[in-house]
């Protein structure tokens, strides 16, 4: 009887052992991992329409950012990881064109002096890299514009009246401005 006891002792100690080492391999593959570019919303009622937009800010960490780390002429998801995506609950006009109400993955196309601004039918994408034109939604035409410095990518919603708001990218020393307005009903 007493070896029993020692024999199941020890069954009992290596079971509990095995435990607690998969408890602490399991609870270290769930850590969590601070992401190098954050993920951010905003979101701006307009009307009676929800604005709005998530994306990855990545920083500029000292790089040079247009025509080097985003080249000129080729699809930009604007932003970081996950192409950045645009939701509206109701339709919208955008520079005046209309947009439909839904998700829609944004990219920049841009240019030294002018870029164009897509919203792609595909909202859920992984950066550029599988961006098809045949998907886009609406394009629309902006100047880049002089800021001040920016470390980190940010889209802001400003409500210029109660059916009109102005979206803006800025990043680096760059701005871009756009209008949506929203249906009045």
């Amino acid at each position: 009887m007493i070896g029993q006891t020692k024999y199941l002792r020890r069954i009992l100690f290596f079971v509990l052992l095995l435990i607690t080492a998969f408890g602490i391999t399991n609870a270290q593959d769930k850590e969590k991992k601070v992401r190098i570019s954050p993920m951010a919303e905003v979101k701006q009622t307009v009307g009676f329409t929800d604005v709005e937009i998530i994306y990855s800010r990545p920083g500029v960490k000292g790089r040079t950012i247009w025509g080097a780390l985003v080249p000129y002429n080729i699809v930009w998801r604007a932003g970081a990881n996950e192409a950045t995506k645009f939701i509206f609950s109701s339709d919208v006009f955008i520079e005046g064109k209309k947009l439909k109400a839904g998700a829609y993955s944004f990219f920049a196309l841009p240019g030294r002096n002018e870029w164009s601004l897509i919203f792609n039918k595909v909202a859920d994408q992984w950066g550029a890299f599988e961006y098809n034109e045949s998907q886009d939604a609406i394009r629309i035409k902006v100047k880049p514009q002089k800021n001040t410095p920016t470390e980190w990518l940010t889209f802001t919603i400003t409500k210029t009246s109660e059916f009109n708001a102005e979206v803006t990218l800025l990043w680096e020393m760059l701005k871009l401005e756009f209008e949506v307005k929203a249906p009045a009903n």
